[in-house]
């Protein structure tokens, strides 16, 4: 009896079956099983056509890609220096978070400079990105809107308006007739996106591509779409705040660790050339529990200041609470603190949050979390111009961290004299040199 041949794949990962399923059993996706064409045909070797002979690397003349700015220089700085002819580029991020407000002031500022661009709203109607535009000043007579949601209709558009900037809001809600499926779905995801990046590629036509995120931050979509893009960015920020950075995570035309900083107003969407007075309160006045720490964003560095709150407790599990920093992180600060420096923790509560709503998740702001602590533990506070840099092992050993001279020169142009870094070799060795700083304080090792 001949054996049963699989006759499904998935277009994923290439994992086959005999049945169909809905769902993947090796890489879990969902819609991406499908039939095997049959009869199994082999692709016969074609003529190369002439001028089209692979060449040594080395007669291969160079081709310098020229930026084009877009005007918003954090968005430039992110991009690597502007938006290449023909390049794809694809901008993610959660509902509401101002991808679209993001999108029009670029088109604008296009616009505003003789380009032409189209804007294709995929959802909204073009009277609600009127009104949009009309709030942030975002108006020019070479900006065309279009409302569509048919892929084929789009490049109708295309051929008509012949723009030299193209942005579809959003590549997941629109289809093409030639694919089965809803919009959104992994197929129709897939031969939207390689439409509109072939299009770009053969008319050299910068594309530009919405995306949305799924509920665990990833795009949406088969993975196949972020390998087909050029740039891959993305957009980030909490609702309740105002602040807002855009990642490169993958740039064909430049480097992938620039982050841009923007603040949402009531005008729309503003920059932020220099985000170090944003993470930092503004007294005057030393406060106990409050650290500065030099963090990196990209290749920027911030200063970012942690506060710190300790509270006596009568609870057999004591609180910890923090907000903008890891919390097993923090466990992990108080455990060392407590049996490396002597500093009992375990009968108070302990709250620990970020100025400014940014959250740190590099280990190099371990020791300004664990001098918050300490400051808090002994309400003293510590110098307003100090500033910590440092990952925390363990053993309570402080190790040195990457961008450190870097660091350590943003701290010194914004005024911090003295710095706690991986000189201290020991976190205990470091909380004595924080509390020596204070005009107030003994250069002995304190007790608590």
């Amino acid at each position: 009896m001949a054996r049963p041949t699989a006759n499904f794949v998935c277009t994923e990962c290439g994992w086959t079956t005999l049945k169909w399923a809905g769902r993947c059993g090796e890489c879990q996706q969902w819609g991406t099983v499908i039939e095997k064409d049959a009869p199994t045909r082999h692709t016969a070797p074609a003529r190369v056509a002439e001028g089209r002979a692979a060449r040594p690397i080395t007669d291969i003349a160079p081709r310098d890609e020229s930026h084009t700015p877009t005007g918003i220089v954090e968005f430039d700085r992110v991009l690597g220096g502007g938006i290449v002819p023909g390049a794809a580029i694809l901008l993610s991020g959660e509902p509401g978070v101002g991808k679209s407000t993001l999108l029009l002031e670029v088109a604008a500022r296009a616009a505003k400079r003789g380009q032409r661009v189209l804007y294709v709203s995929a959802e909204e109607s073009v009277a609600q990105v009127r009104l949009r535009a009309g709030r942030t000043g975002a108006l020019s007579s070479e900006l065309f809107l279009a409302a569509e949601t048919d892929l084929a209709t789009i490049l109708g558009q295309l051929d008509e308006v012949r723009p030299e900037l193209l942005i579809v809001d959003s590549v997941q809600t629109v289809a093409s007739s030639l694919v089965d499926g809803l919009a959104g779905g992994v197929s129709q995801v897939r031969e939207v996106a390689a439409t509109l990046i072939r299009v770009a590629k053969d008319r050299d036509l910068p594309v530009v591509l919405v995306g949305h995120v799924t509920k665990d931050g990833t795009i949406a979509g088969p993975r196949l779409l972020e390998h087909l893009v050029d740039v891959v960015c993305q957009f980030e920020g909490d609702r309740q705040t105002a602040l807002r950075f855009v990642r490169a995570l993958k740039n064909r035309y430049g480097p992938t660790d620039e982050v841009g900083c923007f603040e949402m107003t009531g005008d729309g969407i503003a920059e932020v050339a220099d985000p170090s007075i944003l993470f930092r309160s503004g007294s005057t006045t030393p406060v106990s529990g409050t650290c500065v720490a030099i963090a990196m964003e990209g290749r920027r560095a911030l200063p970012v200041e942690v506060q710190a709150l300790i509270v006596a407790s009568n609870a057999p599990q004591p609180r910890r609470v923090v907000n903008g920093v890891d919390s097993s992180r923090v466990a992990m600060l108080l455990a060392v603190l407590e049996r490396r420096c002597g500093m009992p923790l375990s009968g108070f509560d302990v709250y620990v949050s970020t100025v400014g709503g940014i959250r740190l998740t590099e280990p190099g702001a371990d020791l300004a979390i664990a001098l918050a602590i300490a400051s808090a533990r002994r309400e003293k506070a510590l110098d307003p111009h100090l500033a910590a840099i440092g990952e925390i092992s363990l053993a309570g050993e402080i190790r040195a961290v990457a961008g450190a001279p870097q660091r350590a020169a943003e701290g010194a142009r914004l005024g911090y004299t003295s710095i706690v870094d991986a000189s201290a070799v020991h976190v205990r060795e470091a909380v004595r040199l924080a509390f020596a700083s204070a005009a107030d304080e003994p250069a002995g090792i304190p007790e608590f």
